[in-house]
């Protein structure tokens, strides 16, 4: 496995590597991660329902999986893009190009799956806490639902962090798996996560008639607040710390 110091090198690398990605492919490949992402949810709403919380838990863990093994572009992960940009290695008008063709590209892809697992009945037995999920979320407060993302994206780049470590399949799997496991199961909240549960919820309710959350409640009550805590924990305490701690002996 890979040192911290050599994790950053690697980190940085990636990050400028990102940053110079057509913006075709950048929309692509998010699209490719928020289906990934979504996918994970909606075994994960099935694994809750008939497993536990447990179960959904390990079960979204297969989301990250796919995001790094079959390669894609997620905005969380790549909210670690900032060591390229303290290193002087992107501009920041490359860093903010990035992130926000990859998180339009994430929500594009969470809301095809969104909308092709709804309207093909996938959640037919299970719509009153499709809906539930959705209404829960969108009534967090707002520092509270900050907080919440502050937290997860921490552990989703300390999953993408030892991921780097790894130079297997299985030893990227296997570093992926605890730390989101750890989010799910302690109820934190992720931006790119929300796109697919939310909108789930507000289809769902429309076709079955159950009172969901509105688009302006999700994007104002939760995808604001989280999205900008996603940032804090990943770019600010994961991202910077890492860089102070490690940078100097970084030579790419």
């Amino acid at each position: 496995m890979l040192t911290p110091t050599e994790i950053t090198a690697a980190t940085i690398k990636t990050g400028k590597v990102k940053a110079n990605l057509p913006w075709w492919k950048m929309i692509l490949l998010g699209i490719f991660a928020g289906m990934f992402i979504a996918l994970a949810g909606v075994g994960a709403t099935f694994g809750n329902l008939y497993g536990g919380k447990i179960a959904g838990a390990c079960i979204f863990t297969a989301g990250l999986a796919m995001v790094i093994v079959a390669g894609s572009e997620l905005f969380t992960g790549n909210n670690l893009m900032v060591m390229a940009l303290f290193d002087r290695k992107i501009k920041f008008h490359q860093l903010l190009k990035n992130w926000l063709l990859v998180f339009f590209g994430n929500f594009l892809g969470a809301l095809l799956v969104a909308s092709i697992a709804t309207v093909s009945g996938t959640f037919d037995s299970v719509a009153d806490t499709v809906v539930a999920t959705a209404t829960a979320k969108v009534n967090l407060g707002f520092f509270e639902a900050l907080l919440k993302g502050i937290m997860c994206n921490f552990l989703v780049c300390i999953a993408v962090w030892m991921a780097t470590a790894a130079s297997t399949v299985t030893g990227k799997i296997a570093a992926v798996f605890l730390p989101i496991m750890l989010f799910v199961l302690c109820g934190f909240e992720h931006s790119i996560a929300n796109m697919f549960y939310i909108p789930t919820g507000i289809i769902t309710g429309t076709i079955y008639s159950i009172p969901a959350p509105t688009i302006t409640e999700f994007l104002l009550n939760n995808l604001l607040p989280v999205t900008l805590g996603n940032i804090i924990g990943g770019a600010v305490l994961v991202a910077s710390g890492y860089y102070l701690a490690y940078h100097h002996s970084t030579k790419l």
